[in-house]
């Protein structure tokens, strides 16, 4: 009895260290059979996700039943049909967005298919084709990879994050597209500049180096939110140490050079290397760690990093995302860097896929 005795308690002490180490509990909403990127609800609180790019999945983008976790290719399975008589499908597809009029806005990359990058808008009340927005490629070169957006309905901007790391870019050319919803005018600003490029900080997951090659995989601007007024725009490389946020109406200002632009962003705060972010209504930014299966948090009260969430299915947790219909946070683990390109041709990744769920500090911004 006293040798058990002595079991619960180490189990108990254990298990304090980790709720001390945590802000919050992860827990296990669903798991799928192809890697989970980016996460967005409907009006409902249904899941729509893209399925993670990198995998080439048949199904581009998908919707699951909050209550029956059961999921059928989003919006409908034409639009994730490749086919030569027209480009109204879509080729792949990562970033993935709501707004509060029940649409859900799709960055295709077009990066697996001959036709034009664009953003999809899909309608969920009508369920019809809301809009489409060409990128041409002015402002998506062969470089770019556009990969996470701010649906910004107040300004009436969306504000794409581009690693620059498409067809073998290194990075050092990521930037923000901007794209007017009114009259479908797209701009590329800050390519190449301090706060979009990434820095010397290669992703290390257990001692492993992300490379291609023997060359550290290095990602520029990446993961992207606004607050809740649509004021700052907080963003950062995902190869980087860095947050910074932007006033929306400045980055968006057609009259501003790059340089006006870099002279009028902030250093906000440290932060480890990290794929998507989002933001309550307090301003706490969330953010997913690669490298230690989290979610990390930045407190607006001194700007310090926490960890908000951890677990070890977390591999590679990519976006993450506000619900709210529940009042949770939902992140993906999509195990990129067990894919056969970092692997010597060989693709580690193991079923299932997860996505969790986690409550944050307060509610979340819900439309970003």
């Amino acid at each position: 009895m006293k040798n058990l005795s002595f079991i619960i308690l180490v189990c108990a002490s254990v298990m304090t260290v980790k709720a001390q180490n945590t802000l919050a509990e992860a827990e296990v909403f669903a798991t799928t059979n192809q890697a989970v990127g980016n996460i967005t609800f409907t009006n409902s609180g249904d899941l729509v996700y893209s399925h993670h790019p990198f995998f080439a999945p048949e199904n581009r983008v998908m919707i699951m039943d909050a209550k029956t976790k059961e999921s059928k290719p989003f919006p409908n399975k034409a639009w994730n049909t490749p086919r030569d008589t027209d480009d109204n499908y879509l080729s792949n597809v990562l970033g993935i967005r709501n707004d509060e009029n029940g649409i859900i806005w799709m960055i295709d990359m077009a990066q697996r298919n001959n036709v034009t990058p664009k953003i999809v808008g899909w309608n969920t009340k009508t369920n019809a084709l809301e809009r489409i927005y060409y990128l041409p490629k002015s402002s998506v070169p062969k470089i770019a990879q556009p990969n996470d957006m701010v649906v910004d309905t107040k300004h009436g901007y969306f504000i794409i994050a581009d690693e620059g790391i498409g067809n073998g870019g290194d990075g050092s050319k990521a930037a923000f597209i901007i794209v007017d919803m009114k009259t479908g005018k797209t701009r590329r600003v800050l390519e190449g500049t301090r706060t979009t490029k990434p820095e010397n900080t290669p992703t290390v997951i257990k001692g492993k180096h992300l490379a291609v090659n023997g060359k550290d995989l290095l990602v520029g601007n990446d993961g992207i939110t606004a607050d809740k007024d649509f004021e700052y725009m907080y963003y950062g490389p995902l190869n980087g140490t860095k947050i910074y946020r932007i006033k929306t109406l400045d980055l968006v200002n057609e009259t501003y050079t790059d340089a006006d632009l870099d002279s009028k962003i902030e250093t906000y705060s440290n932060k480890p290397n990290n794929g998507g972010m989002s933001i309550d209504k307090d301003g706490n930014i969330y953010l997913t760690a690669l490298e230690t299966n989290s979610v990390a948090v930045v407190l607006a009260k001194d700007k310090s990093v926490k960890t908000m969430i951890a677990d070890e299915n977390m591999v590679w947790p990519d976006g993450v995302s506000y619900n709210h219909v529940d009042g949770y946070m939902y992140v993906s683990a999509a195990q990129v860097n067990r894919g056969a390109v970092f692997n010597h041709g060989k693709d580690q990744s193991t079923k299932p896929f997860y996505i969790f769920r986690f409550k944050p500090m307060v509610k979340g911004v819900s439309f970003r």
